[in-house]
């Protein structure tokens, strides 16, 4: 059979209405209108309009979907709410869209066992908000948790502000169903704390749906903590604030949540909401404790005493829960009061070691004159992972490939510090050339083996994630410098 990139528009037609006719008992999209919301993710700057559109509702129908595409090797790209920040759900030109946003069922919620199992398609925050009334949460909450599903946050292992003592999403889900491109049913993980063979599952959470596409996902539930403050520490210099960052780390405190936001960030976040943060501070940090009252109070006066040996000119202890979620909320609005500053903005995601964050800093602010542009810093300070806002106006001749020559100058230094150049929205197409700058030939050789295991086919989600060898050897070319390779391990491509 001839590629679908061979295919004239009206053979590409032909195959569009069979499969519509094929599969009439679902919700499927074929018109332009329809078609175009789903033409990106978050990540807005990639689009691609896909063959076609389909909505399932059953499992049944996921399973006839995927053995239609298998048998007539056609590209399938699974999404979610489409809330991605690296293109894991961009489309591909001739191939099926399957969302799974009505895949959106609560299950079960097992207060005994203190787990949920929960469709796909169910919100981030619905699992917490359903479990509340047996005082269970479930802790990963990434900023976008009001919109975004379990079963992207399963492809792309997504974090959040609590990660740092409760951990990613591989660290909170015991188990996970999944359908293969061929229509094969397939379990990993138990609902035990483990499950026979190998473990599977740590290496299926994160696979940006190249792997099998979820359809039931058990989460893990924590009780909620007694008591939770937060500390609020400015700072008049950011390499302070940074260097804070590993002091409580080092002084052995884990707290339930450690970020930072530079000035510019702190003072668009206060105008967007109006929440009371330090607009003169240079830098500031958020620093959680929970658990019992007495846990908290030993815990707060600790993270004092070490943030004020650090630097911090004010410390502003939340005085009640309103205060608290209100300190939370500036945090997990960074994003859109960013927007207020120009007309777009680009989010980068890397992660270095915490002792490498005030160097980091200083490297992001002096690429902003060689690019002309400003970003700001919102970040996971306790685990490193580094949300760089890099802000452009893109009808501004140039400016968005400005943003992205920047970003990517953001992400190979994080390489360079020992770190790696995602932390949580994945690597889909925005970090794919990346890819070649963290690892050499054979450890891509090695991942291309385990996504062939899954779908030997490599009808799904193809072209993200793994970077090609041709791909990486015409990338290598691009960074090739009077004569010099600044990376050694793409020479021999």
């Amino acid at each position: 059979m001839r590629s679908l990139h061979e295919l004239t528009a009206e053979e590409r037609a032909s195959i569009v209405r069979t499969l519509a006719d094929e599969w009439q008992e679902m919700e499927v999209l074929v018109t332009e209108s329809e078609i175009t919301p789903y033409e990106c993710d978050a990540m807005s700057a990639l689009r691609v309009r896909p063959l076609i559109v389909v909505l399932p509702e059953t499992e049944a129908q996921v399973q006839k979907v995927l053995r239609t595409c298998f048998r007539l090797n056609i590209p399938v790209v699974p999404r979610g709410a489409g809330t991605g920040l690296a293109g894991s759900a961009l489309p591909q030109e001739n191939g099926v869209l399957l969302v799974m946003t009505k895949f959106n069922r609560i299950l079960e919620v097992n207060q005994a066992a203190r787990t949920a199992t929960v469709q796909p398609g169910v919100r981030n925050l619905a699992i917490s908000e359903a479990a509340a009334r047996y005082k269970l949460y479930y802790a990963p909450d990434p900023s976008s948790q009001i919109a975004c599903s379990i079963g992207g946050n399963v492809n792309e292992n997504s974090g959040g502000v609590h990660c740092l003592k409760y951990g990613l999403t591989v660290n909170n889900v015991l188990k996970v169903r999944a359908i293969t491109i061929s229509g094969e049913v397939v379990e990993f993980g138990s609902h035990a704390l483990d499950a026979p063979g190998l473990d599977l599952l740590t290496v299926f959470i994160g696979s940006e749906g190249m792997f099998a596409v979820v359809t039931e996902v058990v989460v893990k539930l924590i009780p909620t903590p007694q008591l939770a403050q937060v500390v609020m520490a400015s700072f008049d210099d950011m390499g302070k604030a940074g260097n804070a960052v590993a002091d409580v780390i080092a002084a052995g405190i884990i707290p339930a949540g450690l970020e930072m936001m530079d000035g510019p960030c702190t003072r668009a976040v206060d105008s967007y909401l109006n929440i009371g943060y330090d607009t003169h501070a240079e830098a500031i940090l958020l620093c959680e404790a929970d658990g019992t009252p007495e846990e908290v109070a030993e815990e707060i006066g600790r993270m004092k005493e070490v943030l004020e040996k650090s630097g911090a000119i004010r410390l502003q202890v939340s005085r009640n829960e309103i205060e608290r979620l209100a300190f939370w909320s500036g945090r997990k609005n960074a994003f859109p009061a960013a927007a207020q500053l120009n007309a777009d903005y680009y989010c980068m995601d890397g992660t270095i070691p915490r002792r490498h964050i005030s160097q980091m800093l200083a490297y992001i602010a002096a690429l902003e004159p060689k690019y002309n542009l400003q970003c700001i810093n919102v970040f996971h300070a306790g685990d490193g992972n580094m949300h760089p806002l890099i802000l452009f106006n893109s009808a501004n001749e140039g400016e968005w490939e400005r943003a992205e020559a920047f970003g990517v100058e953001i992400l190979e230094e994080c390489v360079r510090l020992g770190g790696t150049i995602t932390g949580e929205h994945g690597v889909g197409m925005e970090k794919i050339n990346q890819m070649c700058v963290q690892f050499n030939n054979a450890e891509r050789e090695a991942f291309w083996g385990v996504k062939y295991a899954f779908d030997p086919s490599g009808l799904l989600n193809a072209d993200k994630n793994i970077p090609t060898k041709n791909r990486c050897a015409e990338y290598g070319k691009l960074h090739v410098k009077n004569g010099q390779m600044p990376f050694p391990e793409l020479e021999r491509f």
